[in-house]
Order: C-alpha cells, then structure tokens, then sequence
C-alpha cells in the first residue's frame, strides 16, 4: 500500500481511499512525500510568491449562535465592538501605504449593519485605491443583498462550508441555521461573479474521517478558488469548551492533500495554525500554503473577535511586522508578492 500511495502522491491524482489512508497514517515518509509534492505543486502555479491579505474585523456583534464560536450571539462574557465606517477606512489605508493590495472585511452577522455600510466602505475603497481587490466575509446572506455588494466593487467573497455533512452541520450550529442556505449561497456567489471561498474546521467536534472526506467531494463540486482551512480550536465561553485544541499534523495534511486536489487555488496559512504552533504559519506555507492575512484591525478589535482562545494577534500576526514576516518567508525559500494576488484560473478578483 505504501509503495501504490507514494506512486499516487507523485503522479498528484488521488482517489478517495487513497485520500482515507493519507488522513489516518502516521508514516513519516508518506507525509513527507505528500509535503513535497504540495510544494511542488504550489511552486509550479505561482512560485515563490506569498500573497498578503489586509484583514479587518469591524464587528464582533452576530445574530447566530453557532456552538463553536466565541463571538456567538448568546456569549456574555466578551466585549462587543463595531467599528465606524471611517476606523474602517483608516485602517486600509495604513494598509495600503505597507503594500496590501486585498482586505479582507471580516466581521459576524451583525443585524445593525445594513447593505448601506458595506457599500459605503466598498465603494469609499475603491475610489481611494482603485488597484485594490476587496474580499468580504459576512456570513449568509440574501442573493439581493449579495447582488448590492458585488455591484459596488466587491471582488471576493469567504464563506466557509464548515461541514458538508448535514448531521455534523446540525451538531455544530442551531436549527435555525440551514445547511441548504449555506451552501445555496456559495453557488449565489458564484452566479454573481464573486471570486469564491469556501473551507472548513478540522478536528471539530463529532467530526469522522469520513465527514472531511465528505468535505473534499463538496469542494470538489463548488470548485472555490479559495480554500480556507484550519484546525478547531475550543472557546471557553461555549458548549465545546475543553474538547480540543488543534490538530496540527492532521490539519497540515489537509492542506497539502487540497493543494494537491485543487493545484491552482489560494489557500491560506491560517492565523488557527499559528495559534496552536509557534512555526504554524511556516508549516502551513512549506506544506503548499500561499496566502496570509496580518491583521490591520484597531487593538480593540484584535483583542475582542475571540473565535477562539488562544489566538495569535501579537508580532507577526499584525500587519505592522511585514518586513519581518517577509524576512520569516525568505529563509524556506518564499517571498511577500505585492500584488492583489488573482487566482491564476484567468478569472479577475
């Protein structure tokens, strides 16, 4: 079996079970393999290129109560924060001035926060930096809401899967939220011209072997040019607090078997990774990882959009070391692009 799954890592083309034996081995040269072939492959699309994303989290407030996360509706204990449409803008354009050509506008569902603040942002960044991509993460929404953003300049659009099983979906979030809007609204975006993103948690609680392969064949039918992975980590404030707190070689697998099944795609070294590791990031990237996003958020907005404990938000995470992280990616052989770093697919975003 070893000797057929090396031959399958090398020619890159893995079938489902091929895929099983990869997510549950421990063998050290199997690992290493699918490592290299990753970065190979990764090498091959878009060489030594580390795209850099400007994140800001301009709101902690959210009407959904997802079980995992610690910015759920119904936790009391953390400190809410919105940011004016101005704090939002300022700090894009600290961004920009360091060399971010993408933000990415992160923040939950907050219900006091109409279309109209979106477009005013949207729009205000365009007109300022019109070489920029814009990249929104707002969670569900409606298709006519949707239509008003892209309308108004946005590019890209984050909305994670996080389970395409619809039994761990209902373990992981209350019944009102609906497995079918979520994933109805991946295929609104990409109607609507979005350049896609989509993803999940790994290690997450009730989560099998067989769910994230289940993963997999979504993706592979939603074929996002973005893919955003990471492991699950606990929150203190919700219902999984204590049942886990990252699994970094599954995780890293992960990622190296989506490089492998989607060579042409951004994939992200996630902050989450950086969390439960202190060479997280580097990990990420040597495992055919090409994006990162240091944040550009207001101190009070990096403290307090808590998805989970333990979070890096210090040093390298910030967008003020930029120099120093790319210097961090220089010595595996890696550099900062500055560029609003389009999928190569030939779909402008």
């Amino acid at each position: 079996m070893k000797e057929r799954i090396l031959r399958q890592i090398e020619r890159g083309t893995l079938e489902r079970e091929e895929i099983r034996f990869l997510l549950e081995t421990h063998n050290k040269d199997i690992q290493e393999a699918l490592r290299k072939k990753a970065w190979d492959l990764c090498q091959e699309n878009y060489g030594d290129s580390i795209f850099i994303r400007g994140l800001v989290e301009f709101s902690n407030y959210c009407k959904q109560t997802c079980y995992y996360c610690g910015i759920n509706g119904k936790n009391s204990e953390i400190q809410r924060f919105r940011l004016p449409v101005e704090e939002v803008l300022s700090a894009c354009e600290y961004g920009y001035n360091k060399g971010f050509r993408t933000f990415v506008l992160q923040g939950g569902e907050d219900p006091s926060l109409e279309d109209d603040y979106f477009i005013s942002i949207i729009k205000s960044i365009k007109k300022s930096f019109p070489d920029t991509r814009i990249t929104l993460s707002l969670g569900v929404r409606s298709y006519e809401s949707l239509k008003k953003l892209k309308e108004a300049g946005a590019d890209r659009y984050l909305l994670r899967h996080e389970a395409a099983n619809e039994e761990l979906f209902g373990k992981l979030h209350p019944k009102n939220q609906s497995f079918e809007e979520r994933r109805k609204t991946l295929y609104h975006l990409k109607d609507l011209g979005f350049v896609v993103g989509s993803g999940f948690m790994i290690g997450a609680p009730f989560q099998t072997i067989e769910n994230i392969l289940e993963d997999f064949d979504f993706l592979q039918e939603l074929q996002p040019q973005m893919i955003g992975v990471g492991p699950f980590i606990h929150h203190k404030d919700t219902i999984f607090h204590g049942e886990g707190n990252g699994d970094l070689e599954l995780s890293l697998k992960v990622v190296s078997i989506l490089r492998i099944l989607f060579p042409q795609a951004l994939i992200p070294s996630t902050t989450a990774l950086n969390s439960i590791h202190p060479q997280g990031r580097i990990l990420g990237m040597l495992h055919g990882a090409n994006v990162v996003m240091p944040n550009l958020s207001p101190e009070k907005a990096k403290q307090n959009y808590s998805l989970y404990d333990n979070k890096a938000i210090q040093n390298l995470e910030a967008a003020a070391y930029i120099h120093e992280l790319d210097e961090e990616f220089m010595k595996i052989g890696k550099k900062i692009k500055i560029d609003v770093g389009d999928p190569i697919d030939g779909k402008r975003g």
